[in-house]
């Protein structure tokens, strides 16, 4: 429907379609927070591709969706799905995300709301929230909250990489 075009994004279910066009600070937002995932990656040997509002549709449960930001983790040449999804939400309500995710098969999704990041880790069909992360182990969601409020992201990125490195 719209081509190439990466804005609006789009969420759909049979009988609803979201359209979203994302805001400077949101935009901002979901970076900080890739950017922040992606420190945490690199001190910690972890291999990762970013695949930023990759289009995910599966056409047989007529559903699909463009997360903010999303991540495979290891050496996947040719990934069906990412790994992990990153949501920035500033209002509520809505179609179901988490709905969208499940019958895609992520297996996990962070969401930010009001300055908190809260992990959903794929049981099953569905989603169960947890304090921790399954896919990345050891990160520290509270504390890449904190690296937010930063004026730069390269502020955001130096703070955090000298946090993680001083508890080593």
């Amino acid at each position: 429907m719209r081509g190439e075009n990466p804005v609006p994004r789009i969420a759909y279910l049979p009988g609803v379609l979201e359209l979203m066009t994302p805001s400077r600070s949101h935009e901002s937002l979901k970076s900080f927070i890739g950017r922040l995932v992606e420190v945490w990656c690199q001190e910690n040997q972890i291999e990762f591709s970013p695949f930023g509002s990759w289009t995910l549709e599966r056409k047989a449960e007529t559903c699909g969706l463009e997360p903010d930001e999303c991540y495979v983790f290891g050496a996947a040449s040719e990934p069906e799905r990412p790994d992990l999804a990153i949501e920035v939400v500033w209002t509520s309500g809505g179609i179901d995300k988490l709905g969208i995710y499940a019958k895609l098969g992520v297996r996990e999704v962070w969401f930010w709301r009001r300055g908190r990041i809260t992990a959903h880790l794929l049981q099953g069909d569905e989603y169960v929230e947890s304090g921790e992360s399954a896919v990345l182990p050891g990160i520290d969601l509270a504390e890449i909250a904190r690296h937010l409020d930063r004026p730069t992201a390269s502020q955001a990125i130096r703070e955090y990489r000298a946090a993680l490195k001083s508890r080593r």
